[in-house]
C-alpha cells in the first residue's frame, strides 16, 4: 500500500498512488484532520488523491518526488482557497 499512517500521526504517500489509495487517505485525513503529509517520496498521485489533498490542505512534508507533482500540484495545495 502506497498510503501508510506512521506511529507519529503523519500519513506517507510513497510512490505511485492509485485511485484505490483515495479512499486510504480520505479515512486517514478524516479521523485526524491534522495530520502531517509527508509525500517526499510519492513520484505520481491519481487525481482522487490529489483532491483529496487539495480539499483537506494538510501540512505537507515534501516537496514530492514527481515532476508533475512537484512543479503543477504542490503550488496547487499551497494556494489560497477561493
Amino acid at each position: 500500500m502506497t498510503v501508510r499512517f506512521s506511529a507519529d500521526g503523519t500519513i506517507e504517500l510513497d510512490g505511485i498512488c492509485s485511485m484505490e489509495d483515495a479512499e486510504a487517505l480520505q479515512k486517514h485525513m478524516l479521523s485526524t484532520p491534522r495530520a502531517v503529509v509527508d509525500w517526499r517520496t510519492c513520484t505520481y498521485a491519481h487525481t482522487a488523491v490529489i483532491q483529496i489533498l487539495i480539499a483537506f490542505r494538510p501540512v505537507l512534508r515534501g516537496p514530492p518526488a514527481g515532476d508533475f507533482l512537484r512543479v503543477l500540484i504542490d503550488p496547487l495545495t499551497k494556494a489560497s482557497p477561493p
